[in-house]
């Protein structure tokens, strides 16, 4: 089947899509259509289900049990709403040789046996352990459930193959240990089979990231004097809302001098005539997220703030550059300053600010670009990847500071570029 951004056998045993990197990543609209072929949703579940399976089975473990929301959804497809994610009031288990059995939040698991026909309606169970301790351990509920993943294990003859767990409370832990099962770290196993996007999830991305470059034009219409950061964060979440997100993790809005050191938040500062600002728009379309900053100036820039653009420019420029499948990850890394040589005592302290990571259901996945982590411990990037690369430089003001950050798909040819608001040049909002 011809695909605009790749070739893909729908099989679910396809687990190496070949891509087609002629053309132009598109940026399909929200709604499905007979015209075009779009987004395929049942080829992305078998896709993802199928590569948690062989990482699965190149691993040492029977199984996996899943309460990390963004697993959870990578082999389930399921999804109840962002209120979930930090209460830990799911989870699923992928045993070798075995479908997905879930254990959802009360009516919603009677929901998924109507609506989720992809699932075994006999493996869509209610299930809760405890909402991080609210319901107390000694009430059994921990045991319960520990008891019976240990029975479904015995069905599946995997009971003394280590379980992959990616996280979890300790009561529950200690319940699997008592039941007799053998806890091991499962994070990595699921991280390994998400690290190469198929074309419906680069699809799904690049559709995130069409949404901030709106944000962005008009973040920089209503950049002036007067606005407080705050109002901003507030309209970029209506109007990302509006256009489909279905989460809105976060947006960073940081100006004058709140811009060095880096402070990761937003207040109600009011803007200033000849601020320096950025903004990082931390949103997702179906899941799959950005992380995707841009810079501004207000009115005017200062031969400092023009300074400190250019070279945050420069060393993303040069990390871009480098963007190709087989490189390793020190080598990106190793362009990018030293923490000293831009004002910090450390490479920990100044983690983040020069830095890359991968995108999917998760803001952080593989792989990691630092100076801290991969100059000793380097990672291979590949065709199909898709990751976010951020610098930062300080202006010689003592206060200002420039932020600029690039999604950015792995080709066989090198690294595509799909946040595309202009950042080649500092961009003056309400120029005086």
């Amino acid at each position: 089947m011809d695909q605009t951004v790749g070739k893909h056998r729908p099989e679910p045993d396809d687990l190496d899509p070949q891509y087609r990197w002629d053309r132009h990543l598109p940026a399909w609209g929200t709604m499905g259509v007979d015209f075009e072929s779009r987004i395929e949703f049942d080829r992305l579940r078998r896709y993802r289900i199928a590569r948690a399976k062989q990482a699965l089975e190149r691993s040492e473990c029977g199984a996996l049990l899943l309460f990390d929301v963004n697993n959870i959804r990578y082999t389930t497809a399921t999804k109840i709403g962002e209120w979930e994610r930090d209460k830990l009031a799911r989870f699923a288990l992928l045993a070798k040789g075995k479908e997905p059995v879930l254990w959802d939040f009360g009516s919603a698991a009677v929901h998924h046996k109507l609506y989720s026909p992809w699932l075994e309606p006999e493996n869509c169970k209610a299930g809760l352990i405890g909402l991080r301790g609210t319901v107390p351990p000694s009430f059994g509920l921990m045991k319960h459930h520990a008891e019976e993943i240990a029975s479904l294990l015995r069905e599946a003859g995997v009971d003394k193959l280590p379980v992959g767990v990616d996280i979890v409370e300790p009561p529950m832990m200690f319940e699997l240990q008592k039941a007799g099962l053998k806890i091991v770290d499962g994070q990595q196993i699921m991280l390994e089979a998400r690290e190469i996007k198929n074309i419906d999830e680069v699809a799904l991305l690049t559709r995130a990231a069409t949404m901030v470059d709106g944000v962005y034009h008009q973040i920089y219409e209503e950049l002036k004097p007067g606005v407080r950061e705050s109002q901003i964060v507030a309209n970029a979440n209506r109007f990302l809302y509006e256009n489909g997100s279905d989460d809105v993790e976060a947006i960073n809005a940081i100006s004058g001098e709140r811009c060095n050191p880096h402070p990761h938040n937003f207040t109600d500062r009011m803007i200033r005539p000849g601020d320096q600002a950025f903004f990082d728009v931390l949103q997702s379309y179906n899941g799959y997220r950005t992380c995707y900053y841009r810079t501004f100036n207000v009115g005017r820039a200062t031969d400092a703030q023009r300074d400190a653009y250019k070279l945050c420019r420069e060393w993303l420029d040069k990390a871009i550059e480098l963007i190709k499948p087989g490189v390793s990850t020190d080598k990106v890394a190793s362009v990018w300053p030293k923490a000293e040589e831009f004002g910090f005592p450390n490479e920990l302290a100044a983690f983040g600010l020069q830095f890359g990571h991968g995108l999917g259901l998760a803001l952080h996945e593989r792989p990691i670009i630092s100076r801290v982590v991969s100059l000793d411990h380097p990672m291979e990037i590949k065709e199909g990847m898709v990751f976010a690369l951020e610098t930062y430089c300080p202006a010689t003001d003592g206060y200002s500071a420039a932020r600029i950050e690039e999604e950015i798909v792995v080709t066989n040819k090198g690294g595509v570029v799909i946040s595309l608001f202009p950042a080649e040049e500092l961009p003056i909002s309400a120029k005086y």
